[in-house]
């Protein structure tokens, strides 16, 4: 076994053997990983099987953020953007796009179906303990989500769960899985694995010379599952697997420090001074998304680690994004990636909430704040404009940094992320009061039970809110009276028990006393009260969602998938997604857009990638 953690210590890349296929299977690397033997018996094949399925996940590493931020709204192209980036923003995507290889998916995908075949989860030790469960569970959920982000960009794939190693096996016909048709085969598959693994990974302890703990490169079974729930409610209009996508992401939180633990939303934001009056002030408590440990607390959940020895650009596994995204020598201060005018304006255009030192009373920040001030303020948390002086001509270089980019692991899911996507599952289960009041306020079992039950009143509803378990003294609601003695000296520190805020309050102030951010059940009419329509709600608590994943997650590489849930929720889907990627310019630019997009995405097969009519629709 110290043999066996020095070998997991100093591996990041294996390769064992080569295979060639045809059509999609035909990568240019060719490269399969499988052991010699009929099975995968022994503790070093199944090692260097599951570290070198990681190691090609850093082939799609970039693609993962690229293909889900820079086909959407909240980024925009310069005059250095290469042609490849350029044609991805413009919905202009040729075979031999660098962005465009579904083969890197397929290069996973083989790799995990010989695993899965070939691993020996009989196996036990002298304990009577299974040996390899752990390494079978996690191969079988790297699968399901590269496939989810396979069908994701290309909406029709060729679906293939045994692994390929012959020409002969390239090219059996194949059938090709939309994105609902894959998730009810993933919900299938990973309902056969059992609850343990939940939460527990492969012991690989820390991975490479970068020291990365392994447990942040699996996915968790429990999100695998609420997103192929909710993508499959998405694509299907089903309540009861948006329900199931809901009961999953919070399966996740309540599960993820073990039992009578919690992983609450934390008390993160970065906001206004109580009582500042001159606008210069602001304040944040653990706004840093960046970091990369484990721990109870952690916000980052799952990531796609960058070997150091692959940090070059002529490797294939280098990660451009922070040469796209930030100002470096290298890339001589030109970024290709700038936030978008749409970004900008969707930020400045939020009412910043901001409490005065008593606690009662409160004002909203003005507009017209220098450096993106005015509005939401995660945006000039995440990005700043700075200068630098060219050595050679020295002459003024405007510069900029996406915080975001400041590591070379792409991070996949985090914590926030599973909040937002719990509130837009229970939304449209039909419970929009619910999923506002995560936004809003934060929850705990207080607040279902005070502000959420008595408004859903039947058994099923009470059953089903029930299993949403937020223990009082283990989600304390951050107080209007917390946020009002912050700041002035008294320092940043709130109760340790008060842990939980409401997503919006993240940037845009305290969000309960905010008068334009308000939940109504019903409105008056001729002085009587009439009902809001459940229908009307949901809508409106739809337009929070999509708009705070965008204040929230920019730049993060979700935008364009979530737009994608958003406008297939609406009465026209097509027109939905155009006007939204429209936005991208602005309010007043919308019409550029119409030339600069090659596709009319009102079409909605033209929002996915297609390959050498193979791959795609």
């Amino acid at each position: 076994m110290k043999r066996l953690s020095i070998l997991i210590c100093s591996l990041f890349s294996v390769l064992i053997f080569t295979t060639s296929c045809s059509d999609f299977f035909e990568q240019e690397s060719k490269e399969v990983i499988y052991s010699d033997k009929d099975h995968l018996y022994s503790a070093v094949d199944t090692v260097f099987s599951v570290v070198g399925i990681l190691d090609k996940l850093q082939a799609i590493a970039d693609r993962t953020n690229l293909l889900g931020e820079v086909r959407a709204d909240l980024v925009d192209i310069t005059d250095v953007t290469p042609s490849d980036l350029r044609d991805l923003a413009q919905f202009n995507v040729g075979d031999d796009n660098i962005y465009n290889r579904p083969f890197d998916y397929y290069a996973i995908i083989n790799n995990c179906n010989y695993f899965i075949a070939h691993v020996d989860t009989a196996m036990k030790n002298n304990r009577d303990q299974y040996i390899f469960m752990k390494e079978w569970a996690a191969v079988k959920g790297i699968r399901a989500w590269t496939y989810l982000q396979l069908v994701l960009n290309y909406g029709r794939v060729p679906f293939v769960t045994e692994p390929v190693l012959t020409k002969e096996d390239a090219d059996k016909p194949y059938p090709q899985y939309t994105i609902d048709q894959v998730c009810d085969y993933f919900i299938n598959d990973l309902a056969t694995i059992p609850e343990r693994y939940n939460t527990e990974y492969p012991g690989l302890g820390n991975l490479s010379s970068a020291n990365i703990p392994s447990r942040l490169l699996f996915f968790p079974l429990s999100i695998l599952r609420g997103e192929l729930y909710l993508w499959k409610a998405t694509m299907t209009g089903d309540k009861e697997s948006y329900r199931q996508a809901a009961l999953n992401y919070y399966k996740y939180i309540n599960e993820r420090n073990g039992i009578n633990s919690a992983y609450p939303i934390g008390a993160s934001f970065i906001g206004w001074v109580p009582g500042n009056a001159n606008w210069n002030s602001t304040i944040g408590i653990d706004m840093d998304n960046g970091s990369e440990s484990v721990s109870a607390d952690a916000e980052l959940i799952s990531m796609i680690a960058i070997s150091p020895e692959y940090d070059s650009v002529p490797n294939p596994h280098f990660n451009r994004l922070r040469y796209l995204y930030n100002s470096r020598e290298d890339n001589k201060y030109k970024v290709s990636l700038e936030p978008s005018v749409g970004l900008i304006e969707l930020s400045a255009s939020q009412p910043n909430c901001c409490i005065d030192p008593n606690g009662l009373t409160w004002k909203y920040s003005p507009a017209g704040l220098s450096e993106h001030m005015s509005g939401d303020l995660r945006l000039s948390e995440n990005w700043s404009i700075g200068h630098t002086i060219d050595r050679d001509t020295r002459e003024l270089i405007e510069t900029q940094t996406i915080r975001k980019f400041r590591s070379r692991n792409i991070h996949v899911y985090r914590r926030t992320m599973l909040y937002l996507r719990m509130a837009e599952a229970l939304n449209m289960a039909g419970y929009p009061r619910m999923a506002f009041l995560i936004l809003s306020n934060g929850i705990n079992n207080n607040v279902i039970q005070n502000e959420v039950m008595p408004y859903y009143p039947t058994v099923s509803d009470s059953l089903y809110l029930a299993r949403f378990d937020f223990a009082n003294n283990r989600y304390g609601i951050v107080t209007a009276n917390d946020m009002a003695s912050l700041g002035g000296g008294r320092g940043i520190n709130l109760p340790e028990d008060h842990n939980t805020i409401g997503i919006h309050t993240r940037g845009s102030g305290w969000t309960p006393y905010n008068e334009y951010y308000q939940f109504t059940d019903s409105v008056l009419v001729d002085s009587v009260n009439v009902a809001v329509p459940l229908a009307t709600q949901q809508a409106y608590v739809d337009s929070l969602i999509i708009n705070e994943s965008a204040l929230e997650f920019a730049f993060e590489g979700t935008r364009y998938y979530d737009m994608m849930r958003f406008a297939k929720r609406q009465p026209n889907p097509g027109a939905a997604m155009q006007q939204l990627v429209f936005g991208r310019k602005g309010e007043a630019n919308r019409d550029m857009m119409s030339t600069e997009i090659k596709r009319p995405l009102t079409d909605e097969r033209n929002w996915f990638l297609t390959w050498k009519g193979k791959v795609g629709f």
